[in-house]
């Protein structure tokens, strides 16, 4: 199929546009093709019985379709319909199937295969897929990989779920609910290929490090069209816009940002860019020709009346306003007996004085010095807040030396997210059709609106796990922050059932949710395999990693934030080679030299960047060190848990300090 897209010549084309777009045709498709040797292209087998299904025959299923050089298939995509029974099929509801097969593979060759016959009641002892369970055991290393030969049944509904719904999944550490995020993502683009081509879908994730985690699923399965970002990376735009050069560098109090990512924050920012809006003391007079053209004051009122009960946003009512006046003009040209047409209507909108008489009523506002003002100026925060935040709220928000100007100011994330809010205010934010977020516990209701209205016309899958909300402005409940996502009716999915954190290490891990959650059903692991969980002693780093080394698979080295500096001078003074996720090499720095995330066996991971990320084993320093770090003890628990339920095989926890007493 490559050598075929290969082949193809976009001289073809009749005209350089032609050529051009045959040319880039091409070369996304040969991107869309682009494969790894060491990943089977398929992974079960259907043999359909016929009958009542209308199918009949054996259909290879696969990351992707294949066909030959006559263009039949070899190979049918996984969210094809036909593959739907390989998730869905059982010995009580076949779907026409008489046998699923799975194949078993080791680095691209295929080593065993398992038939299962859905036509006969399972024999004693066997009603469960050794392959499958090898899969999602395999011990692996480097960035997080597609999950479609072991989705199951209640993971498939998720995934297949229409375009037009949007869903919230709930989803316990180890069940998968990343993946099934990312793989709904890669059935929408498959299903409504045309739409989403066009609309476009965004997957937004906590934080750099976890998409670089995240980066190789969607390709994997033919998929490049998809954007990834985080919450920052969208807010850092609203500022770039007024000058590229600006970004999120400042940094406040917890309970600071807190406050400006209330919803409340919304109402106030609107009130302050309405308030600019002021209605004309004087008539406004046009000279056309000999002629002097009127309009009463008492007329353009109903102007900026009839605009603001429009409801349009600031910027577009603004763009109306000389139209407005310049109609009401004609029409008094009209009366006068002359025959004006559109033309003239143009030119005397466009004449200076209605453009400095609207400019005066409605003026040009810039989002970043809106929310620059009303961080600074008392007097605009006092009237834009009134019955919306006390006084002590609103001195909490003013700054205690306001920068001279928005562009000295050091913007925080909380204030970059208001200057979306405040952008959105004046010029509608595009939607798209599609957005995966994943960790949403953890957005603040100003950063939930945000994804709302990049989503207005399209849908959500809602992704996280209220017990591993570490924030100080975390979301509650679901439905509070579906409601703040424009989404209250969205259909909420829980999931339970661990495939990857074994049962040894969940069980542990849940002795934390009478604390931290106590309404969420705790998780189970259904893995045969226990896994394996050793507390040890800290007496030196090297040593505790050293017994962990010659295991197969990923490690994951995770430490509170302030130990990382030590834990890797500990480590390099040992000799051994690791990376630090979320630190990226220097750039004059030997690449032989250097160890990038995810791409070797050992990584250092700060507390911080833990959530979403998977190793086969982890070893955990100093929980107690962990929870203290954190802003109150429940935040500080939610951080343990997250880094007790990232091992996929075994978990170490080594410290000098006594356990939280939660888990003793």
């Amino acid at each position: 199929m490559r050598a075929r897209t290969a082949s193809m010549d976009a001289s073809a084309g009749g005209d350089w546009v032609s050529r051009e777009y045959l040319q880039s045709t091409f070369a996304l498709r040969m991107k869309q093709l682009a494969d790894d040797p060491n990943v089977p292209l398929f992974f079960g087998r259907l043999d359909y019985a016929g009958g009542q299904s209308h199918v009949e025959g054996e259909f290879h299923i696969g990351r992707r379709h294949v066909s030959d050089v006559e263009g039949d298939p070899l190979v049918i995509d996984w969210r094809a319909p036909v593959s739907l029974p390989f998730y869905r099929a059982t010995r009580a509801d076949p779907m026409g199937v008489e046998r699923r097969r799975r194949f078993g593979f080791q680095h691209g060759s295929l080593t065993s295969y398992e038939d299962e016959d859905l036509t006969s009641a399972a024999p004693s002892g066997e009603d469960y897929s050794a392959i499958l369970e090898q899969e999602i055991e395999r011990p692996r290393v480097g960035p997080m990989r597609d999950i479609v030969a072991t989705i199951q049944p209640e993971q498939d509904v998720i995934v297949r779920s229409d375009l037009s719904q949007s869903i919230c999944v709930q989803g316990a550490p180890g069940t998968g609910k990343t993946a099934v995020g990312l793989h709904r993502a890669a059935y929408l683009l498959f299903a409504h290929r045309e739409q989403l081509t066009r609309q476009g879908v965004l997957v937004v994730g906590p934080n750099a490090s976890f998409l670089r985690y995240i980066r190789d699923v969607l390709p994997a399965l033919g998929e490049v069209e998809a954007t990834q970002s985080t919450i920052a990376e969208l807010a850092e735009k609203a500022l770039r816009a007024v000058n590229p050069k600006w970004s999120v560098r400042g940094e406040e109090p917890a309970h600071v940002a807190t406050l400006k990512g209330d919803a409340r924050l919304a109402e106030v920012l609107s009130r302050a860019l309405w308030s600019h809006v002021t209605l004309p003391t004087d008539a406004l007079v046009v000279p056309r020709g000999a002629r002097r053209w009127r309009v009463g004051v008492y007329e353009a009122e109903e102007v900026v009346t009839s605009l603001r009960n429009r409801g349009v946003r600031y910027g577009a009512a603004r763009a109306m306003v000389p139209q407005a006046l310049a109609h009401r003009i004609l029409v008094r040209m009209e009366l006068a007996g002359d025959s004006p047409d559109d033309r003239v209507q143009d030119a005397v909108a466009r004449s200076k004085p209605v453009k400095d008489y609207a400019g005066a009523m409605w003026p040009a506002v810039d989002p970043a010095r809106l929310v620059w003002r009303v961080l600074s100026d008392p007097e605009l925060l006092a009237s834009a807040a009134s019955g919306l935040l006390t006084e002590d709220e609103q001195a909490l928000l003013l700054w205690s030396k306001p920068p001279k100007s928005p562009a000295s100011t050091p913007w925080t994330l909380a204030e970059a997210v208001l200057v979306d809010e405040a952008a959105d205010l004046v010029e509608r934010t595009g939607s798209v059709g599609h957005i995966v977020a994943d960790e949403a516990q953890d957005l603040s209701p100003m950063m939930l609106r945000a994804l709302a209205r990049r989503s207005s016309t399209g849908s959500l899958t809602v992704l996280g796990d209220l017990a591993q909300a570490t924030t100080p402005w975390a979301t509650r409940s679901w439905a509070e922050a579906l409601a703040h996502l424009g989404k209250p009716d969205a259909h909420v999915e829980q999931l339970t059932r661990g495939f990857r954190v074994p049962g040894e290490v969940i069980e542990y891990a849940a002795r934390l949710l009478p604390q931290i959650a106590p309404g969420l059903e705790p998780p189970t692991s259904v893995r045969r395999s226990r896994g394996e969980l050793e507390i040890v002693p800290l007496d030196s780093v090297s040593a505790v990693v050293a017994g962990v080394l010659g295991r197969e698979g990923s490690i994951g080295l995770i430490a509170p934030d302030s130990m990382i500096s030590d834990v890797g001078r500990d480590l390099t003074a040992a000799g051994v080679r690791f990376g630090i996720v979320g630190q990226d090499p220097a750039e004059d720095a030997d690449p032989d030299d250097v160890e990038t995330e995810f791409d070797q066996h050992l990584d250092l991971v700060p507390a911080s960047l833990a959530k979403g990320l998977e190793f086969d084993h982890v070893v955990l320093l100093e929980p107690a060190a962990l929870v203290a770090a954190e802003p109150d003890r429940i935040t500080g628990l939610r951080r343990l848990y997250v880094c007790l339920t990232r091992a996929v095989t075994s978990l170490v926890i080594a410290h000098a300090q006594p356990l939280p007493a939660e888990l003793s």
